[in-house]
């Protein structure tokens, strides 16, 4: 389960969603950073068609808010 997820696929809209350059723009970081986030589990992508992986850019700019590192001691 991803740490950000998707809105069910009947709440999607077509206009929401992008090709990892399109999320890497929206999240302010190179289309590497946003396979890394993939693959550790921070978001997801969206498989509508054949056409390739799309994802849902308001999750990505979400996701892109939250600083990594772990939390300082309080």
């Amino acid at each position: 389960m991803p740490a950000f997820e998707n809105p069910s696929i009947f709440e999607l809209r077509y206009t929401d969603l992008g090709t990892i350059w399109d999320a890497a723009r929206v999240a302010g970081v190179k289309p590497g950073t946003i396979r890394v986030w993939e693959c550790r589990g921070k978001i997801e992508r969206v498989q509508l068609d054949r056409r390739g992986p799309l994802y849902h850019l308001p999750t990505v700019e979400r996701a892109a808010k939250v600083k990594p590192g772990r939390p300082k001691a309080a």
